[in-house]
C-alpha cells in the first residue's frame, strides 16, 4: 500500500456527556482528534503506511496524544517535542434543532509555534506517495502557515501528490485572511477537497448550495469545480454535499471532478445518497471523506473513489470520538449497498 503522510495539530477534545451542555456538566470525556490526525488513522485502518507530522510538548499530555496515534497503526517518528501546551477543544454535541458547539483553547500551542526547522520535509517526503493538509494549519499562526507551504515545496521536489482539506474555521481566521494565506498555497495542490462554505470563504468561489434547505444539486457545484481546477490546476476537486436537517439528522453524499477527463460525461461522479439518523458524532466526518478519497484514488477509479469516501464518511457520524474506526472492508460493504445494520453473527 502507500506511503502517506499528514501535518496538522493533534489536540485533546473535551466533551461533555451524551448531550449535555456546557453549563450543565460537572465532567467531560477525554480523547483525541484533529483533522490531519483523523486522516492519517483512517489511511492506517485502510493498511497504508501512514506517517504524521506535528509539534507537541515533552509532558505525559503530549505523550498521551502520539500514543493514541500509535494505538491505530499511525507513525509518530516524524512528530518534534516542544512547546508549553498542546491544543483544546471543548466539545458540546447538539440534538435536534440544537446545534452542536466548539470552544477553542489552542492558541499558542507547540505547533502553533512550531518552526520549519523542527522538521527535515525532504528526509519526511523521501519515498512518499502522498501528502494531506488542511486549511486549519495555517490559521493557526503565520509560523504554521510557513510550515505548510515548507511541505508542499518539499513534496514537489519529491513529486508527491499533494491533497488539500480547504476546512474552513471561522472562530481561527476571516475569510480575507483565509484568501490571503490559501490561494497563494493551491499551486501545490493536486487534490482539493471543501465544501460549498470552504470554497467560497477560502478561496472565493460561490457554488449554489443551501445546506440548511437542504438544497445540494449536484449541478450548482459543476461549474465552480470547473473554475477552481481551471485557476489552480487541481487534477481532482472533490465535496461532501451535506443536507443538514437538523444536529441529529443529515442526507449525505458527494460530488468529485476529473479535470483531466476530456470526455464531458465522464467528468464528474456523485456517489449514492445516505441518510443519517440518529447522528452519533458528526465530529471528523470530512476528515474521514478526505482520507477516504485518498484511498480511492491510490486504489481505484474516480467513481469508486467518491463512493468509497461517501462510504467512509456516512459510517463516520455512526462512531464516537474524531477517529472513524471503520476497515476498508466495512466500508466496501456500505458502499455496495449493505446499509441494514444487521447483527453480524
Amino acid at each position: 500500500m502507500a506511503k502517506i503522510i499528514t501535518m496538522g495539530e493533534i489536540m485533546l477534545r473535551l466533551s461533555t456527556p451524551g448531550n449535555s451542555r456546557f453549563i450543565q456538566t460537572d465532567c467531560f470525556d477525554a480523547v483525541y482528534g484533529g483533522g490531519e490526525a483523523n486522516v492519517a488513522v483512517s489511511c492506517a485502518n485502510y493498511g497504508h503506511q501512514a506517517s504524521f507530522i506535528t509539534r507537541l510538548p515533552a509532558h505525559e499530555i503530549g505523550q498521551a496524544a502520539i500514543n493514541a496515534l500509535r494505538r491505530y497503526g499511525v507513525d509518530t517518528s516524524y512528530i518534534a517535542r516542544g512547546g508549553e501546551r498542546i491544543g483544546i477543544y471543548y466539545l458540546e454535541t447538539g440534538s435536534a434543532m440544537r446545534p452542536s458547539k466548539v470552544i477553542y483553547d489552542r492558541a499558542h500551542s507547540a505547533m502553533a509555534e512550531a518552526v520549519p526547522e523542527d522538521f527535515d520535509f525532504d528526509a519526511i517526503m523521501q519515498g512518499a506517495d502522498w501528502f494531506h493538509w488542511s486549511g486549519i494549519t495555517p490559521a493557526l499562526s503565520a509560523g504554521a502557515a510557513q510550515l505548510v507551504q515548507a511541505a508542499c515545496e518539499a513534496a514537489r521536489r519529491h513529486h508527491v501528490t499533494v491533497s488539500a482539506d480547504l476546512n474552513y474555521r471561522r472562530k481561527l481566521w476571516t475569510p480575507e485572511q483565509a484568501q490571503e494565506t490559501m490561494r497563494p498555497l493551491m499551486k501545490y495542490v493536486d487534490v482539493c477537497i471543501g465544501n460549498e462554505e470552504d470554497a467560497e470563504l477560502c478561496l472565493g468561489f460561490h457554488p449554489e448550495a443551501d445546506v440548511r434547505a437542504g438544497k445540494t444539486d449536484a449541478e450548482g457545484y459543476k461549474e465552480t469545480f470547473r473554475a477552481m481546477a481551471s485557476e489552480f490546476g487541481f487534477r481532482y476537486v472533490a465535496s461532501t454535499l451535506r443536507e443538514s436537517y437538523s444536529a441529529s439528522h443529515n442526507g449525505w453524499k458527494a460530488l468529485i471532478y476529473d479535470s483531466r477527463e476530456t470526455n464531458p460525461e465522464c467528468q464528474f461522479h456523485q456517489s449514492r445518497h445516505y441518510d443519517i439518523a440518529p447522528i452519533v458524532d458528526r465530529v471528523g466526518g470530512g476528515d474521514a471523506f478526505a482520507a477516504g478519497i485518498i484511498h480511492g484514488l491510490l486504489t481505484a477509479t474516480p467513481a469508486q473513489a467518491v463512493e468509497f469516501a461517501a462510504a467512509a464518511s456516512a459510517l463516520k457520524h455512526t462512531v464516537e470520538g474524531d477517529f472513524n474506526l471503520v476497515s476498508a472492508a466495512e466500508v466496501e460493504a456500505l458502499a455496495g449497498g449493505d446499509g441494514s445494520g444487521r447483527v453480524q453473527r
